[in-house]
Formats: structure tokens, C-alpha cells, sequence
């Protein structure tokens, strides 16, 4: 029969287009014919069966992202029966945990991927073989791996081997970079994540053995110390001004202080020093300890740095010996900015008193 009446029962050919929405899987297209087929996906030639034949099914598989695709069916009729058919059907989506692997038949991840699969995990010893044979090869290929981590807040460390070259991206951070020829060997990196984030990893292989793995595991996170001191033999502990003005004394908190002698206002080159702690972040009451030797002033200022800014608090040094004195709670934000800090200004007489620098303590609520 004739497909109208204004066309040939033999010797004609049709086209049909047609745009279509995909979700990601792989799709399985089959076509039968009588004459010749031809089918394409957005203008890549899926099925090739442009002869003269009987009825004929032709199959194909391919993997499609989300999207919009054209699909073009060409056919001819020679003589005798004629007949099309054109189908296709969704097989495998993707699980939502997988990854995008992008395979190339070259080292570089350059061109169009010979192969694009969703790969349930990056677990791969491939050896001599190929990782989809007929599509790339068993040596001088790469691959590209996507895929978003959503993992609970935390600290992981990550183990990436291969054989030969790999490079890991978090969060578009490099945080493994051995892009070279080399036997099989693992690589590690510690991260801290948080909600989703995004990771690659890239692989090549030149000869011989093909090995790509990446894993991960979380790291225990020691709880937060609940009471935290730096002394004035502390590495937090940190000092300026005059070299000369600086004396010690093996008493104090930790059988060793600091102490230096008052000025009446900020002159230059004034004494000062910072107690830095390494706290978490969160709310903490802070104190100041005074020795029983070196502490007469009765204004000293003590500046604390938190969260909300900085708290100036005075401390009668003269009256509060041999004791913890509590400067009051605050809300750290578990960085370099927060600090204590005493300079040597009481804005008392010049060089009539002792001022202590000795330990300073966080007690974490």
C-alpha cells in the first residue's frame, strides 16, 4: 500500500521529527523496517540500517540527561511490502546518589565523551580490560566524576587510588592533586563538610593496570574541651613593647608569671599581651588568675574579644591575689579573634606599681 494517496506505493521515503522531554536514564530505541531506516538523536546517528531489507528490528541503548532532544526517523520503501515502526522505552534511571562518569577515549578529558554513565560508586580495578569494551579502551583514556555529597556536618577523610593519574575537587577546592603515571597507590585528604557539596574527581590511565577507587569515611570529632587555659608559657600567649620592661618570676599559675611595671597613660612602646585560646565555638565564662607577687595595681584594664565585640573589665589585682577572677560570660566565635588582652596603662602614678600577666581561663556553660 501507498502512505497517501498522493505518494508511491514503492520508490518514496519519509522523514519525521519530533521534539521530546527526557528525564535522565537509558533508553532503549527500536525501530523495524522495510526498506531502509535511519534514526537520529540530536544529530548523532543512533541506528544505521539504510539498505534494502526485509523487515528488519534494529536496537539501541543510550544514556540521556534531562532534557530536551530531537528526534529525527528517516526511511525509503524500494518495491514490495512496506513497513516502519519506531519506539523506544525507558530501561535504568540513575540512582539519586550516583555518579556522572564521563569517559574519554584520550588522556586529556577533551572532546565529546565517548561513553557518559551514572556509576553507582567510584570502585574500579578494570586491571588490563577496558571499562566498556567496544566503547573506550583499556589504555590512554580518562574520566571525569561528578556528583553532589550530602553528608552530616563533620570532618571526613577521603582516600582516592589509581593507577595512573587522579585529581580530587571539594567543593571546588583541589584537595588531591597526582596527575602523573604511577602504580596503584592511595592518597588521602581531610575535609570538613557541611549541607551539600559538590565533588570531582578526575582519573587517566596510560598502560598497564587501570585502578580507580574513592572512599570516605567521617572522623570522630572529640568533645569540646570544657575548660581551656593559656598560660603565660603558653604558644597562645603572646607579648609586645619594651623587651626591657619584661621580667619573670617562678611563682604564679604553673610556678611562672609575667610582670612589668605600670604606666600612667599609653606612652610609646607601652607594654601589652594577648592570650589566645583554641576554643569551639559557644558561650564561655572567662577568668584572669592573679599571683600573690607582682600584682599592687588597683585599675587594671583587661579587654576581652568575643563575638558581639569587645568588654573592657577592670580588676583590682592588689585586692584579688592568689585567686581566679571571674571577668564575666561570654559568646566565642571559635577563631583567631578571640583574645584577652592587658596593657601596662592603669593610669596610676608612673612606675608605682606591679602588674601581673600570668594565665587566663575559659570555662565553656
Amino acid at each position: 500500500g501507498s502512505p497517501d494517496p498522493r505518494i508511491n506505493p514503492d520508490h518514496f521515503s519519509a522523514r519525521w521529527v519530533r521534539y521530546v522531554d527526557f528525564a535522565a536514564g537509558t533508553y532503549r530505541f527500536t525501530v523495524t523496517a522495510d526498506d531502509g531506516v535511519r534514526v537520529w538523536i540530536s544529530g548523532q546517528l543512533l541506528i544505521d540500517g539504510w539498505r534494502d531489507q526485509p523487515p528488519t528490528t534494529y536496537t539501541k541503548d543510550k544514556y540521556l540527561e534531562t532534557g530536551e532532544y530531537v528526534i529525527m526517523v528517516e526511511y525509503y520503501e524500494r518495491a514490495g511490502g512496506a513497513m516502519i515502526n519506531f519506539s523506544w522505552q525507558l530501561i535504568s534511571q540513575p540512582a539519586p546518589d550516583a555518579w556522572r562518569g564521563e569517559y574519554y577515549n584520550n588522556m586529556w578529558l577533551v572532546g565529546t565523551p565517548a561513553l557518559v554513565r551514572h556509576d553507582p560508586n567510584i570502585d574500579f580495578r578494570w586491571g588490563y580490560d577496558s571499562p566498556a569494551p567496544g566503547l573506550v579502551g583499556s589504555d590512554y583514556f580518562s574520566v571525569r566524576w561528578t556528583r553532589q555529597l550530602d553528608l552530616s556536618p563533620g570532618t571526613y577523610r577521603l582516600f582516592m587510588t589509581v593507577d595512573d593519574g587522579g585529581r580530587l575537587w571539594v567543593n571546588n577546592n583541589l584537595v588531591i592533586d597526582r596527575w602523573h603515571d604511577t602504580a596503584p597507590r592511595t592518597y588521602t585528604a581531610d575535609v570538613t563538610l557541611s549541607g551539600p557539596v559538590p565533588v570531582r574527581m578526575e582519573y587517566y590511565e596510560n598502560m598497564g593496570i587501570a585502578v580507580a577507587q574513592l572512599t570516605w569515611q567521617r572522623l570522630e570529632t572529640p568533645p569540646p574541651p570544657q575548660k581551656v587555659i593559656v598560660d603565660d608559657t603558653s604558644p597562645g600567649f603572646i607579648k609586645g613593647g619594651s623587651v626591657t620592661g619584661w621580667n619573670t618570676a617562678y611563682t604564679g599559675y604553673g610556678g611562672s608569671m609575667t610582670w612589668t611595671r605600670n604606666n600612667d597613660w599609653q606612652r610609646p612602646n607601652y607594654n601589652w599581651a594577648r592570650w589566645y585560646p583554641s576554643l569551639q565555638a559557644g558561650w564561655y565564662d572567662v577568668y584572669v588568675y592573679v599571683p600573690g607577687m607582682y600584682a599592687t595595681t588597683t585599675n587594671t584594664q583587661y579587654w576581652v574579644s568575643h563575638y558581639h565585640g569587645f568588654t573592657r573589665r577592670i580588676v583590682n589585682q592588689s585586692a584579688n591575689t592568689n585567686m581566679w577572677v571571674n571577668l564575666g560570660t561570654y559568646q566565642f566565635r571559635g577563631d583567631s579573634q578571640d583574645y584577652v588582652s592587658l596593657n601596662d596603662t592603669t593610669y596610676e602614678p608612673y612606675m608605682s606599681r606591679f602588674i601581673a600577666f600570668d594565665a587566663v581561663k575559659w570555662v565553656r556553660r
